[in-house]
């Protein structure tokens, strides 16, 4: 059995939750319970986390039996989120596994007569050497107490990691190919459906409603009515739905001040104070002569999750207390925000994560949750209140618009003399669980309604808007400066990268035009100011891929371009390339991508994220942008909010560069940033023409045309 000494200090997430029967129990037929507070939302972590414990406890990976994002039984690791599953969730599993299989070979050596240290486990069994003769985990069930605080125990031998490559079945597949995975398809007996009414307009108040009329409607339970909220129950789901239809007929509302001008620009947030301006690096330029320069501003559009499938929540009241299902990030945080809403003790309210239509961030599976507790509140029945395709584009909070500047020089000896970045945008993170305030939709229109949590932004290098605002590259005289706003005209939270996808967009964008000033290969300049091993690996394993040398000059509408950074400048590495066509219309005609994300710990996984990512970023940055007028948001659906569709999607070539001596870096969100700037490059060699302000649609891409 191969061992490496563990680290004495607690990681971060077992620190917080140090009771071991937090993350672990033998079941009556001696199964093992692992449990995680980490939660699958199609990302595949949560079997990437069992076959990190299987490999700890020295059991097969079938033995092991996943418990995940459940307030009554799970470790409170906070929210699913920042590609921090595998980095932090994985660390703590992996410390927790290995002290319960300690605790068992101790158990172990007492019965078989020796040292704990001459016990070796396989396949579940505690050996003796030399002898056939061992114990099960489920033979020492009854001798081992796994209620025991992690930190009073010595720190456990590791056994070998997880082989990245092992073929393990997806825990969630077979359940989602079944039909019945969902949030959607729980039907407890009793269920009733609820909806919910929602303003037509951000700042829309309720004056009038004919409560006589919706209550009459057949079917209806109960109407809820307290402020702005209006929630409807009802005996079955298309009733609720009709009597929301009635219901918006005759509502009444009064507007109380209308949206900013819509700017493909985002021209709005000049108007928007105050700014709280954050100076990230402030250094010296360098002198010397100037073989060229830029001055360029780039911006993104608010971005909507998308989620195939509408926000949903199951919410059941029983003798005082309160169970809800939901699909959210952050069960442990949700149920703090329930308890301040409802004015409850915390303790008193249940949350359990059940799979829902993924997100990468937080969409409106918190905010539907109060939604059910509040309709469930007036009847004794279990709810299942979900929200409408319209409400989920248009109320749902949104990735945060952003704009960017960037100036730069590039001196005589043709490497980058001087820097100068600046980047603005509204909040980035409002989930709720915050100290104070509370981060719920409906609870800004109850009639006395909450104030939002405060906003506090992480610092670098994670950082929020100014997430990897910092370039990879070896940069002298960077004055780097992140203006965070206050909410602007649209509610914004967290979206997959965060400031990420645009900030890389304007590096790497900046960095080609740079190059293109002194008739530099994107490539060669980039390798030119870039001493980092691992992100050099990654770009020219890319541009291998890629046959980047192949490209061209350009210009006769097939372009090449590149993007690279490392998430978070200290996550995981991702280089892009992308190919493209430009006619009426953008084609992706392949897309390569390399990927370094420390050690692997399910090869497959990591594909499915980085392939994810790619498809996710395409689509924000060729299609995606929610846009309003006078009346409100005008994304009611697909045909107002489109995505990138099935048969858009090119081929993706993707290399892993494994790295089994490293620790693992999140895999998840590092692929969307350098796939918006490979794409913003490749139209621009192909066209000579560029487009800075995403998405990158036709109409956009003729008006650049026609302004040059």
């Amino acid at each position: 059995m191969t061992i490496t000494k563990a680290p004495m200090k607690l990681p971060a997430n077992l620190a917080s939750n140090p009771n071991l029967s937090r993350w672990a129990k033998i079941s009556a037929d001696g199964s093992i319970i692992v449990r995680t507070g980490k939660v699958e939302l199609g990302q595949g972590a949560v079997t990437a986390l069992a076959a990190i414990a299987a490999a700890e406890l020295g059991v097969p990976f079938h033995h092991v039996r996943m418990e995940s994002g459940d307030t009554t039984r799970t470790p409170d690791e906070a929210y699913t989120a920042g590609s921090f599953s595998i980095e932090h969730g994985g660390a703590a599993l992996r410390h927790a596994s290995a002290l319960v299989r300690s605790l068992f070979a101790e158990a172990a050596a007492r019965e078989l007569g020796v040292e704990p240290g001459d016990i070796t486990v396989s396949d579940g069994v505690f050996h003796r050497p030399g002898h056939n003769e061992g114990r099960s985990y489920a033979d020492l069930a009854d001798k081992v107490d796994l209620n025991v605080d992690a930190s009073s125990l010595p720190a456990p031998d590791y056994l070998a990691p997880p082989d990245g490559d092992a073929e393990i079945t997806r825990l969630d597949l077979p359940q989602k190919f079944s039909g019945a995975a969902f949030i959607q398809d729980m039907n407890p007996a009793g269920l009733a459906h609820g909806r919910v009414l929602r303003p037509p307009h951000p700042h829309a108040k309720l004056v009038f409603l004919d409560r006589d009329l919706i209550q009459e409607m057949p079917g209806v339970l109960a109407l809820v009515v307290d402020g702005s909220f209006v929630g409807i129950a009802a005996e079955r789901e298309e009733q609720a739905i009709k009597a929301v239809e009635v219901a918006a007929k005759s509502a009444q509302w009064f507007i109380g001040k209308q949206l900013p001008p819509f700017s493909v620009s985002n021209d709005w947030m000049a108007d928007v104070t105050p700014a709280e301006s954050s100076l990230l690096l402030d250094e010296a330029p360098l002198e010397g002569g100037e073989a060229g320069q830029i001055s360029s501003v780039y911006s993104r559009p608010y971005i909507a999750h998308g989620s195939i499938g509408p926000s949903s929540a199951l919410a059941h009241w029983t003798d005082g207390r309160l169970k809800v299902w939901s699909h959210s990030q952050g069960v442990f945080p949700l149920r703090v925000d329930l308890a301040k809403v409802l004015g409850m003790p915390v303790d008193a309210i249940d949350v359990i994560h059940a799979h829902g239509a993924g997100c990468y961030g937080h969409n409106a599976a918190d905010d539907v949750a109060l939604d059910a507790a509040l309709i469930a509140r007036a009847i004794d029945r279990p709810v299942m209140c979900q929200w409408s395709r319209a409400d989920e584009l248009s109320w749902s909070p949104f990735g945060a618009a952003m704009r960017s500047k960037l100036d730069a020089r590039v001196g005589g000896d043709g490497r980058i003399a001087s820097w100068t970045y600046d980047v603005w945008s509204p909040p980035h993170v409002v989930r709720p669980g915050g100290a104070t305030g509370v981060n719920l939709l409906a609870a800004y229109h109850l009639a006395e309604p909450f104030e939002p949590t405060p906003v506090r932004s992480p610092p670098q290098p994670t950082g929020s808007g100014d997430r990897n605002a910092v370039p990879i590259y070896d940069l002298p005289g960077r004055r780097i400066t992140h203006h965070r706003l206050p909410q602007g005209p649209v509610r914004s939270s967290a979206l997959r990268s965060l400031g990420a996808h645009l900030n890389v967009f304007g590096i790497e964008s900046g960095m080609d035009e740079l190059a293109e000033t002194i008739g530099a290969d994107p490539l060669d300049f980039r390798l030119a100011h870039l001493s980092d091993p691992r992100a050099r690996a990654v770009l020219e394993e890319a541009a291998r891929l890629a046959n980047w040398q192949s490209r061209g000059a350009g210009g006769e509408g097939i372009g090449f371009g590149l993007g690279l950074a490392r998430y978070k400048s200290v996550g995981g590495y991702c280089a892009v390339v992308a190919e493209v066509e430009v006619t009426e219309k953008v084609r992706l005609r392949a897309i390569y991508a390399a990927t370094d994300c420390g050690r692997v710990v399910h090869t497959d996984g990591v594909r499915d994220q980085i392939e994810g990512g790619i498809v996710q970023a395409a689509s924000w940055t060729l299609k995606e942008a929610v846009q309003w007028t006078d009346e409100g948001l005008t994304t009611q659906g697909w045909d107002t909010y489109p995505i990138l569709g099935f048969a858009e999607i090119p081929p993706i070539h993707i290399s892993i560069l494994n790295q089994p001596d490293a620790p693992p870096l999140g895999a998840g969100e590092c692929a969307a940033g350098p796939t918006a700037a490979a794409i913003g490059n490749a139209i621009a060699h192909a066209l000579g023409i560029r487009v800075r302000n995403m998405p990158l649609t036709p109409e956009r891409i003729e008006t650049a045309i026609n302004a040059s």
